[in-house]
């Protein structure tokens, strides 16, 4: 027999942990009691760990173990995963178990984190893009351990996921092809699974919890919240964006301003004479505020990162535009879904919490580091894109027509929408510099994290107006298109009359009546639903309200 080689350490590795697990714990399927033993056998300090934290499912049950882990025993783990989201992910932190951190969002976490990265408990690796995070698994970031959430296992060991799979799949197959372990809880084992998600070749361990996995309704808007202002932003995208591009696939990010061009599309879209010409290809989860526009008849295909709690019955019932199993269950995939969002769509919209005088975004800011999610990829303009589409084309025309191209070239349309302030007038939007660039100097970040770079966003909408910063033929010239719509924060105070007014006759920038639209319209009569209850009631009552609204 030859001795064993240096590059053969994963799979000696991999082998003892086995084994000892093995004796402890017996067979693959693994009591909860013993979770903790099985953990203190197959983890190891220093480990790179994976843990299901993404952006709707929690492997809640192994969170739970992990942070009842003994520092003693177990410390200095470096975590990766997509959203930081439970208490428990960064419990682990505060009891100096892991030490470091990749991710990609944190959200409800966000305040959490930057206290402890403030108190050196928390050390940030970087903040990813998902399909960056994802793609390092299978580099420089191979784990040693995943812990992932599923539904049923079956009795053979494979595992059903559901409608929220989201990158489950990818996790197992990176860690289990690399020679790492493979923990999974599930509700219950089961004698057959209506679809196999994840092969048992690739699943070394099962813990049934016997409860259903935490889904958290992250994409859904309650339409009783939206506001006047939220529509007239709405009312401008649609128009001065949307019909003007003839956008007909794209994606919407978290917020409630796009909720808000959601419920405006279906009456609005009529107005225009738009009907079945933009908005019918989509790449989100099925939030409810998309239910009027798919009754109306309007929407041909929506793929999805992952499902929201509440939509089941209703995607069933529309099988034909979700991709679904043939039960009907929605078959969700998130790391497909961002490529398809990098390379497919016409348009990105999503929100932001601080964007420089450049037109630099970032959701990194004093005292919340929330993350970007998918938004570095949704919301850059993809070099490798080949198919063509109008508002491709016509994006490309307008942003490199000034340049010294020999052959034309397309770009995705890239929008960042946002009222000028925040929650509270004390925070702008609009800064001269970002906080990113300031914890970058602190040492926090190797790098200022930033969202979207200025260089990829073609659009900015607030309520005064739209930025068109693809027709910028210079730097200056942005920085005034910005400054024209940021209203009176600290870069909007440097905007100037004359400018702007030149600015509007180029086209540069549109104000709501350039766009021939009067902001006193501008009201919740738009809107297609303005509550929870006319949602379920559009739905034939196939939507269900998560208990979460209750």
């Amino acid at each position: 027999m030859l001795p064993a080689k240096p590059q053969d350490s994963r799979s000696i590795e991999y082998s003892d942990r086995m084994y000892k697990a093995k004796a402890v714990v017996g067979g693959r399927v693994v009591t909860s009691q013993k979770a903790l033993t099985l953990f203190n056998c197959t983890i190891r300090s220093g480990d790179q760990i994976i843990l299901e934290g993404n952006n709707q499912k929690q492997a809640t049950f192994l969170a739970k173990t992990l942070s009842a882990l003994s520092a003693s025993k177990i410390h200095s783990l470096h975590l990766m995963m997509s959203s930081i989201t439970l208490d428990e992910h960064l419990d682990v932190f505060e009891k100096r178990i892991a030490h470091t951190i990749d991710f990609s969002f944190s959200g409800a976490q966000a305040k959490r984190l930057y206290s402890l990265v403030k108190q050196g408990l928390v050390k940030i690796g970087s903040i990813h893009t998902y399909n960056e995070l994802y793609s390092r698994y299978f580099t420089d970031r191979r784990p040693n351990v995943a812990l992932v959430a599923a539904e049923y296992a079956d009795n053979e060991g494979n595992l059903f996921t559901g409608a929220n799979s989201e990158e489950t799949q990818l996790i197992c197959e990176a860690t289990r092809f690399s020679k790492g372990i493979v923990i999974a809880q599930v509700k219950e084992v089961v004698e057959n699974v209506s679809r196999v998600d994840i092969p048992a070749s690739q699943v070394d361990f099962i813990i049934p919890t016997g409860e259903a996995t935490s889904i958290k309704p992250l994409f859904t808007r309650d339409p009783a919240k939206i506001t006047n202002q939220h529509i007239l932003m709405a009312m401008m995208t649609i128009k001065g964006i949307y019909a003007e591009y003839q956008v007909k696939s794209l994606n919407h990010g978290i917020g409630y301003a796009t909720a808000a061009i959601e419920l405006v599309l279906p009456n609005y879209i009529k107005k225009l004479a738009m009907e079945n010409k933009i908005c019918t290809h989509w790449l989100l989860n099925p939030h409810p505020t998309l239910i009027p526009f798919i009754e109306a008849g309007y929407v041909k295909s929506i793929h999805s990162f992952g499902s929201e709690p509440g939509m089941g019955a209703y995607i069933k019932a529309y099988k034909d535009i979700f991709f679904t199993s043939q039960d009907g269950v929605l078959k969700s995939n998130r790391p497909i879904c961002q490529m398809a969002g990098h390379y497919a769509i016409d348009c990105f919209v999503g929100a932001t919490l601080q964007i420089d005088r450049f037109g630099n975004s970032s959701t990194a800011i004093k005292g919340r580091i929330a993350g970007f999610g998918g938004a570095p990829n949704l919301g850059a303009n993809p070099l490798g894109r080949r198919h063509c589409s109008p508002a491709w084309q016509k994006a490309g025309l307008e942003s490199y027509s000034t340049e010294n191209q020999q052959i034309a070239r397309g770009r995705k349309i890239v929008v960042q929408i946002t009222p000028t302030f925040g929650g509270n007038p004390q925070c702008p939007v609009f800064v001269n510099e970002l906080d990113a660039v300031e914890m970058h100097r602190e040492g926090i970040f190797d790098s200022p994290p930033v969202m979207i770079y200025s260089e990829d966003i073609t659009h900015i909408v607030t309520e005064r107006g739209i930025a068109y910063l693809g027709r910028c033929h210079t730097s200056a010239e942005k920085e005034a298109a910005i400054r024209s719509i940021a209203g009176n924060t600290p870069v909007g105070q440097g905007a100037n009359r004359s400018e702007t007014n030149k600015l509007r006759t180029a086209k540069i920038v549109a104000f709501p009546e350039d766009l021939g639209i009067n902001p006193k319209e501008a009201t919740r009569d738009l809107l297609a639903a303005k509550d929870f209850a006319e949602l379920q009631q559009l739905s034939g009552n196939l939507y269900t309200l998560p208990e979460y609204f209750r």
